[in-house]
């Protein structure tokens, strides 16, 4: 199991993200989408933030607690217009 690393928001622009998806269940990737649509949600209404766990191009993993404003085709938009890769996305609570 790997270790993971706290972040900040204001940190995930230093990283580097590879171009391969870290979810390799179908079915899994559609259940990450459901989760950041429902942050999405979460955060225009209520301004409530939700922990991301995400996988660098280093494979390291982090976590980050933040607010999503919103989820495009490829990328989330968290607060502060920093964005996130979908496809590197490991988890949502």
């Amino acid at each position: 199991m790997k270790t993971i690393v706290l972040i900040s928001k204001e940190e995930i622009p230093l990283l580097s993200f590879a171009k391969k998806e870290v979810i390799a269940n179908p079915n899994e990737r559609v259940a990450r989408m459901s989760s950041l649509f429902r942050s999405q949600t979460l955060g225009n209404l209520l301004q409530t933030k939700v922990k991301i766990t995400f996988e660098a191009a280093d494979e390291q993993v982090y976590l980050v607690d933040t607010t999503v404003w919103a989820v495009g085709d490829g990328f989330i938009s968290l607060k502060g217009g920093i964005y996130l890769p979908i496809h590197s996305i490991l988890h949502v609570d």
